[in-house]
């Protein structure tokens, strides 16, 4: 009698389909691991105005211009951070209010959102948008959270992508 050497046919077409199964699974989750990675460059990135924002209004009340926050000064008056100083996944980052002299407060709040790319971003995040606010310049909110006045943020990031810190 023969003995066996090797694989038979339905032993490697049992491996096949659970690497298949075991790719089904993870494939999607990755997905879900680098999107919420590029969310956290839009946090970063509104950071960055935040830290500013908040010494400001404690200071005067009122909103910095991007140009009090360190932006180039091309940008002058503009309330809008193009791609080209924004990240590798965030397209735009705008502060309608930044550079505008109003006093911010519950009926005036500040807002900085940050777009995402319509190509490079990952598709779940393409053209999206995340925001963070505050009306006092201590306490911010981000994501689908709403203002304490009722402001909404206009976040349309999927709520599974968004850091639990801004999540309802």
């Amino acid at each position: 009698m023969k003995t066996q050497q090797g694989f038979t046919l339905i032993e490697l077409m049992i491996v096949v389909a659970i690497i298949g199964i075991l790719a089904a699974v993870a494939i999607p989750s990755y997905n879900d691991y680098t999107a919420r990675a590029q969310v956290t460059e839009a946090v970063n990135l509104t950071s960055g105005l935040k830290t500013c924002a908040a010494e400001r209004i404690s200071d005067r009340g009122d909103a910095p211009s991007l140009l009090d926050c360190g932006y180039d000064a091309a940008l002058g008056a503009a309330a809008t951070i193009s791609q080209n100083d924004a990240g590798q996944y965030v397209d735009t980052i705008a502060c309608p209010q930044c550079g505008a002299a109003a006093a911010i407060n519950a009926a005036n709040p500040l807002v900085i959102t940050a777009t995402f790319k319509g190509v490079g971003a990952s598709t779940d995040l393409q053209g999206t948008i995340f925001g963070i606010g505050t009306e006092d310049g201590n306490v911010w909110t981000c994501g689908t959270i709403d203002l304490a006045g009722g402001t909404a943020l206009g976040t349309t990031v999927p709520v599974r992508l968004l850091p639990s810190a801004c999540k309802p």
